[in-house]
């Protein structure tokens, strides 16, 4: 590499370095807790709920949603989805289909009873405000498209600094660290290693996450594309009371994927699903299948079976990429080497932002002269 290409790479490491640091400092560390959030969450609220009648019968679908909408009857259905390890019923529900995650009612339901299920009492609004922010700043699509833009500029830094890092150590054993020289320059040489080090898994959680806050609108695309034939209009929305009889579109749903797993219903009007049909998912067994969905489609007019729609590589793209953004693939042991980088990552901006704001007036040391004289 050429000397002036080394100082226009070092130009693009800095400046886009300087543009998103902040950013992604409080993205590390508002993630690093949202790494454990199963573990927090069953750490402050331990389940002491029990079921009304245990070995009861359990309600049809049809009577926990009406009994969901009695608690909230200017709401609308949004989704529902199921516990896997307790006889609970989750519904969301909304002044309309399309209201902003922040305005939904959340609520859970005794399945053998319709009771509503206490929420937890310790620590969900603190995860869930961390999430908000995490994911959109409370400042819903801009938000999240502004969090990805700081996200491709990231990219952009990670990617220069990987190319500076070969002409930067050309006169230096991989890994050196004089930590017999200035703090700065010590620090330099750490913040260096520690990001090449780091680099691929840094690559990882970033791209999963431009890609995550592009969710909305690769869910929009879905549903004007793929969903095409079913979404053409073809009269008005169904009202709640009109809907076609949960229970049922559940068995022909299930039907036509014997061998899958339920995971949650998604009403008419909700992201997605169309205006029109109850869409019904379902997911695989094994670890990397369960996070390939795929819906059956059933017309909440008149439980007509509208068909399976697989998801397109876009769609499986982001259904893949949210667990691999927080480390969900492996259980504990991953979750705590996602923490362990970012961490270090953490550190890695520290220090960028420390030799930003400590050079000051300075002119160059003359021990970082690798880094501009390019290779002999």
């Amino acid at each position: 590499m050429s000397a002036n290409m080394i100082k226009r790479m070092a130009w693009v490491h800095k400046w886009t370095s300087l543009i998103c640091t902040i950013f992604l400092l409080m993205l590390c560390l508002t993630g690093l807790p949202l790494i454990f959030h199963d573990e927090i969450d069953d750490a402050l609220n331990p389940s002491h709920w029990v079921p009304a009648h245990p070995d009861g019968a359990m309600l049809e679908l049809d009577r926990i949603l009406e009994i969901a909408l009695q608690h909230r009857p200017d709401d609308v259905p949004i989704f529902m989805s199921f516990d896997t390890d307790r006889p609970v019923v989750n519904v969301t529900t909304g002044a309309r289909p399309d209201v902003a995650a922040t305005a939904m009612h959340f609520a859970s339901f005794d399945r053998t009873s319709g009771d509503l299920v206490p929420p937890p009492d310790n620590g969900a609004a603190i995860m869930d405000f961390l999430l908000q922010i995490h994911t959109d700043l409370f400042l819903g699509l801009p938000g999240m498209l502004f969090l990805g833009a700081m996200g491709l500029i990231f990219l952009a830094a990670i990617l220069s600094g990987i190319l500076l890092y070969a002409p930067f150590m050309r006169k230096l054993d991989f890994g050196t660290v004089r930590a017999s020289r200035s703090p700065r320059l010590k620090w330099l040489d750490y913040h260096n290693l520690l990001g090449v080090m780091t680099a691929a898994w840094v690559l990882v959680v970033g791209g999963t996450g431009v890609i995550n806050t592009l969710a909305i609108p690769i869910i929009d695309f879905w549903k004007h594309t793929e969903l095409a034939d079913l979404i053409e209009p073809h009269g008005a929305p169904p009202s709640p009371v009109a809907l076609h009889s949960l229970d049922d579109a559940m068995a022909k749903a299930k039907a036509a994927v014997s061998d899958m797993v339920l995971q949650f219903v998604a009403f008419p009007g909700a992201s997605f699903s169309t205006d029109h049909h109850y869409a019904i998912y379902f997911h695989g067994k094994t670890p990397l299948t369960r996070q390939m969905t795929i819906p059956a489609l059933i017309d909440a007019r008149d439980g007509r079976f509208a068909g399976l729609r697989p998801m397109p590589w876009y769609v499986k793209t982001l259904a893949l990429s949210q667990p691999l953004h927080f480390g969900d693939y492996g259980g504990l042991p991953l979750k705590i080497i996602w923490a362990v980088l970012d961490l270090i990552t953490i550190i890695v901006l520290g220090s960028g932002l420390y030799l930003w704001l400590g050079k000051g007036g300075q002119r160059m040391d003359p021990a970082m002269e690798p880094l501009w004289q390019g290779p002999e």
